[in-house]
């Protein structure tokens, strides 16, 4: 019984007390110096700042200055499953690329094998897997200014893989390009 009256006590008590300090804050808060907290992301968390068509623009909150971002896509195989993601962000010019890629793909792909990109059926360009985390391997593209024109012109992108365990056989995965162009021209180079 004594439990039950000093926990509904010390609960009224923190009530009626913070509804009192509530009513007297909104007008003293500011000049008592008491922190009002923020709206969004801490520092390092990553966040969703925009979408287009199949692309989010997601960014990093950074300590100071612009939030760095790219646009992000997760790729699914047949059966709905998530199988790799792409980032794709913007470079500084004057480079023989214009836009980095980050393409993660499982950890049981043939690395040798290379990841291949084909843009609308054109002759694909194959690159080599940088190196593996454990969520995945990361194949870290260059992407030059014709790469980037394809893209914004056209409407699939297909990346292939070699499974490991089935290096005969080739995995692809659509990235669809709706919402493309609008996504890279909305992103800054990351200066951070």
């Amino acid at each position: 019984m004594i439990k039950k009256i000093l926990s509904f006590n010390t609960i009224a008590a923190v009530l009626l007390s913070g509804a009192a300090y509530a009513q007297d804050t909104s007008t003293t808060a500011p000049e008592a110096g008491l922190d009002l907290g923020q709206e969004g992301p801490r520092a390092g968390e990553q966040f969703v700042k925009e979408e287009f068509g199949d692309w989010d623009v997601s960014c990093i909150k950074a300590q100071e200055g612009d939030d760095p971002c790219a646009i992000v896509q997760v790729l699914e195989g047949n059966n709905g499953d998530p199988i790799a993601e792409v980032s794709i962000g913007k470079l500084p010019e004057g480079g023989a690329a214009v836009a980095w890629a980050n393409v993660i793909v499982p950890l049981e792909t043939l690395l040798q094998a290379q990841l291949a990109l084909s843009i609308d059926g054109a002759p694909r360009k194959l690159y080599n897997y940088h190196h593996c985390v454990p969520v995945g391997c990361i194949a870290q593209l260059g992407l030059s200014q014709g790469d980037i024109d394809a893209m914004k012109a056209g409407t699939k992108a297909t990346f292939s893989l070699v499974p490991a365990r089935f290096p005969d056989q080739v995995l692809e995965m659509d990235m669809s390009l709706s919402g493309f162009t609008s996504g890279f021209d909305a992103l800054n180079v990351n200066t951070n």
